[in-house]
């Protein structure tokens, strides 16, 4: 699956995407960033409060239950305002 990231959380992963084998145990967006989180600090730092964490499958924004089957790209980004 190709992950990307974006604003705050590329900065704390320190990579702009990455392509990554989810284990078929991993199943919604919110498991995803829960097994991310456990892949080293950056991950960590980046998905340590999920809330404020959003994200979009295949570009279209996904809830933490989101399921992950079929999907090939997400993107997790931070919480953006308008003005």
């Amino acid at each position: 699956m190709k992950i990307l990231y974006f604003a705050w959380v590329r900065e704390r992963i320190g990579l702009a995407g990455e392509e990554i084998a989810v284990p078929e145990t991993v199943r919604t967006v919110a498991e995803l960033a829960g097994w991310l989180a456990a892949r080293g600090e950056g991950y960590a730092r980046a998905f340590e409060n999920p809330r404020v964490v959003r994200a979009a499958l295949d570009r279209r924004h996904a809830k933490p239950d989101t399921a992950l089957a079929g999907a090939s790209e997400i993107a997790f980004f931070p919480p953006m305002t308008g003005g």
